[in-house]
């Protein structure tokens, strides 16, 4: 998928994804050695983008496993359509012509199989990227369902046999920390902590993604992405939501933030009741854009 630890970082460049050089050399190594990638971190931290950000780099596809509570392998793999088993049995037997073993066999074939992500991705001419997100809402079960693909690249699935991968997916699991992804999945994974930006870097992300704005504008944006971030709200916001905040404030023709600025930016600020309560609190809001600017600072580029 990549040539070398720069052709990784100049992609992810180009896909407006900055990150660290320990990053683009993991995904590097993952993408060489077929090696699964356990991202951990804050949500908004950018885990998934980097799934997307892999994909546009290397102009692959992306078959995405979106895990929740009560998953199941049906979700995940896939299942028999048995409406249209059942019609290819009525229209058999309309025939007159009845060979039970070989209709049986014909049901139980992938052309009445309904495949889920994980076949899928086994089953690209070239490799595609496997987002399995938030793997920990589910419980230790469904990830040692997980193992048979990231350990030998295939899936057993009853009565359809074993299916080996035609190609390798470049693999990568994301986890909020709900709970403790067990240990078999991690020494099958290379692992890496996603934290938000510094100032810095989240400076130099917005820059790609509002070009026309002045440097003094995303330095005082990603100050602002810090000082909210600090300040313990129940929906610290995303790498995505400041792009959102730095648009709108683009679209209104404004080039920095202030305290009267308050009630027109909450609902792009606030998330929930209590967040937007705090923010309301006398001189929250202006202590809110005084700690931003004192972060904006750590945003000046080398």
């Amino acid at each position: 998928m990549f040539l070398s630890v720069e052709d990784v970082q100049t992609g992810l460049f180009l896909t407006g994804y900055i990150t660290d050089q320990v990053t683009t050399t993991t995904v590097y190594l993952a993408a060489k050695l077929n090696k699964p990638i356990l991202l951990e971190g804050p949500p908004g931290s950018g885990k998934t983008e980097l799934a997307y950000a892999v994909a546009k780099a290397t102009n692959a596809e992306v078959e995405r496993l979106q895990c929740f509570e009560g998953i199941n392998e049906e979700k995940a793999i896939g299942k028999f359509d048995e409406a249209l088993q059942r019609l290819a049995v009525e229209l058999r037997s309309k025939s007159g012509q009845m060979d039970w073993e070989a209709v049986k066999e014909e049901l139980h074939s992938q052309r009445f199989f309904s495949a889920g992500p994980l076949l899928r991705a086994l089953q690209y001419k070239k490799p595609c990227v496997l987002l399995i997100d938030e793997l920990d809402k589910v419980n230790q079960a469904f990830e040692a369902m997980l193992l048979e693909v990231l350990s030998v690249w295939q899936l057993s699935v009853p009565k359809l046999g074993v299916i080996r991968a035609e190609t390798i997916p470049f693999v990568i699991l994301t986890s909020n920390e709900e709970r403790r992804i067990g240990d078999p999945l991690r020494r099958r994974s290379f692992y890496l902590r996603i934290e938000h930006p510094t100032p810095e870097r989240e400076a130099k992300i917005l820059q790609l993604r509002t070009p026309k704005q002045s440097p003094g504008f995303h330095r005082g944006m990603a100050g602002l992405a810090k000082a909210l971030r600090g300040w313990s709200l129940e929906k610290p916001p995303s790498i995505s939501e400041m792009l959102d905040l730095s648009q709108a404030l683009e679209t209104l023709g404004r080039d920095q933030i202030t305290p009267e600025m308050r009630d027109i930016l909450l609902p792009l600020l606030a998330k929930t009741e209590a967040d937007r309560k705090k923010l309301l609190l006398r001189d929250g809001f202006a202590s809110l854009i005084y700690d931003a600017r004192q972060y904006s600072a750590e945003a000046t580029n080398e």
